[in-house]
């Protein structure tokens, strides 16, 4: 029986274009996966953030990398005493600071003689370098005590001499915290977990 001819020159690019297809929409899911754990992860887990400024030298120096645990606050505890925090700039929402969380809601706190109180007692800060003074503000008076509304925390940056905090603006509002510094992954020399060591 006579067989007319087959142009099967076609089928193989019909292939190639099958698994070309294919290959694009493995990358095209691989990448949306990516981005929306990535995503999810921003939001709710961890944020990077990078140290600008010597407002917190020594724990931190300028340019160094840290991951903000955006967790811990929301479902785990309350900030303590402390607590090296990330927070929206009181002055410019666009910009984050990064302070250590000194006094709680309730305390009373007050800078006297280069000396840090909460609620009457001398705070020790082993954090600090030996023999720094902790000078007041315009909005923390020297020897004038000051009680922290609810809700609110009083944060100091480790380089007194050279920190905008809660001696100049005030506490901070709990909703303005966006997490807890956990981990700095540059510079390599200093990757590590963040000590939030303070003895009181």
């Amino acid at each position: 029986m006579f067989q007319p001819d087959v142009d099967t020159s076609s089928t193989p690019k019909r292939n190639i274009t099958k698994e070309l297809l294919a290959m694009v929409g493995d990358i095209l899911q691989v990448v949306v996966l990516s981005f929306a754990i990535f995503m999810v992860t921003y939001i709710f887990v961890f944020q990077p953030n990078k140290v600008r400024g010597s407002s917190m030298v020594p724990t931190f120096l300028d340019g160094d990398y840290l991951l903000t645990d955006k967790v811990t606050y929301r479902w785990m505890r309350q900030p303590e005493r402390g607590d090296i925090v990330v927070f929206q700039s009181p002055e410019n929402q666009n910009y984050d600071f990064i302070k250590r969380i000194i006094g709680l809601p309730g305390d009373t706190i007050k800078v006297q003689d280069g000396k840090v109180f909460i609620n009457d007692r001398e705070l020790d800060e082993n954090y600090l370098p030996i023999g720094l003074a902790t000078r007041s503000g315009a909005f923390l008076k020297e020897s004038i005590s000051y009680k922290i509304p609810e809700n609110s925390y009083f944060v100091l940056g480790d380089n007194r001499n050279g920190s905008s905090d809660s001696r100049e603006w005030g506490p901070v509002v709990r909703e303005k915290l966006v997490g807890r510094a956990w981990f700095r992954y540059l510079p390599i020399n200093r990757i590590g977990l963040v000590n939030h060591d303070l003895r009181h």
